[in-house]
């Protein structure tokens, strides 16, 4: 039996199959299940690898996650190197509270207030987390290792992107799969669905600038429903939440527009991953010479497959410039020449 059964590569127009296939257990609004967008999802992936979107800002890596001795993706990923662009800003809700106070009545109000706001050269995102959930109680932690190569890559390529991450999170929907908050508020001002205006927001954005009012919406006139969804995570995102947390995220008092699902943001430099990630020489070593802490071990480069990576048995010496000792299955397996330089983040 091989002794590698999941890796994880850079996603090209070549993983069409099976990125539809998985599209198709799941067909969320992260992973539609349509070939025409699962195309367009996989080639801007692969123009942003090769370099063949020259502005770096306007890149979106996918990262896919497979299950070799099946032969089927099981997991995907995406950093969106920059949210806004002069044809698609950055568009959320920032969250404030405003106080009113009457002398006569000797009554005082605490109102939450929704400001609607826009930026054309926002933060790096990281988002379209998605696992098989058959796999996702897999003893290999499947879905920490698809979230955190994420913030290897960020690391190795630290001036593609900005100074600060997003994560945005998904806040409870209706048992329907809709947005209380969008029944609410989107609906009214654009005529459409939570789900029509999600997905045509990721090829335009100006109907939400040309249709949503200028002013504050005060969310106290609100259905209750729409209120307790306000910066609130969903019980799907609540393990989410609590590893950005522990990793260097909060919470910005800003959230999506579409559903209210909390933005969590943090300095790039400051995100405990980016800090952990080591880029190093490897050194072959037998399993059963190290310890049993694993990391994940990428080879990155400028041409295909442009990200190759797996989780290995790997020891991190504490003086820099000292080579890294991996386990000799998976070097072997990522074909690693002798004492290449690779990077190599410790899981747990």
């Amino acid at each position: 039996m091989d002794p590698v059964r999941y890796e994880i590569r850079a996603a090209t127009l070549a993983d069409h199959r099976e990125l539809y296939e998985l599209a198709e257990h799941l067909n969320s609004v992260n992973l539609p299940h349509d070939e025409a967008e699962i195309t367009e999802i996989l080639t801007k992936s692969e123009r942003s690898f090769t370099g063949a979107i020259e502005d770096p800002r306007r890149r979106q890596y996918v990262f896919l996650l497979r299950d070799r001795e099946r032969g089927v993706a099981v997991g995907t990923s995406m950093i969106i190197a920059q949210l806004g662009s002069r044809d698609a800003p950055y568009i959320f809700f920032d969250v404030q509270n405003e106080e009113r106070y009457s002398a006569t009545l000797d009554a005082h109000f605490i109102h939450q207030v929704l400001s609607i706001g826009y930026s054309y050269h926002g933060p790096t995102e990281i988002g379209g987390l998605v696992v098989d959930p058959t796999y996702r109680r897999a003893p290999e932690r499947l879905g920490m290792l698809i979230s955190y190569v994420r913030f290897l890559f960020i690391a190795v390529h630290r001036d593609l992107f900005q100074n600060r991450v997003l994560a945005e999170l998904m806040p409870p929907l209706a048992e329907d799969r809709t947005s209380r908050l969008w029944e609410a508020v989107g609906r009214k001002f654009t005529g459409l669905s939570y789900r029509e205006a999600d997905r045509l927001s990721k090829r335009n954005k100006e109907f939400i600038r040309g249709l949503f009012p200028n002013g504050d919406i005060y969310a106290s006139l609100l259905p209750p429903d729409a209120q307790a969804v306000i910066g609130e995570v969903g019980p799907q995102t609540r393990g989410v939440a609590k590893m950005l947390s522990r990793i260097g995220f909060r919470y910005a008092d800003r959230v999506d527009p579409f559903d209210g699902g909390p933005h969590f943001i943090a300095p790039t430099d400051e995100i405990d991953l980016v800090q952990r990630t080591r880029r190093g020489r490897l050194v072959s070593r037998q399993p059963e010479d190290l310890s049993d802490r694993r990391s994940l071990v990428a080879r990155v480069l400028d041409g295909p497959p442009y990200l190759h990576a797996v989780a290995a048995r790997a020891e991190i010496p504490l003086e820099p410039g000292q080579p890294i000792a991996v386990e000799a299955p998976a070097l072997a397996h990522l074909a690693c020449e002798p004492d290449e330089i690779a990077a190599v983040l410790p899981l747990y």
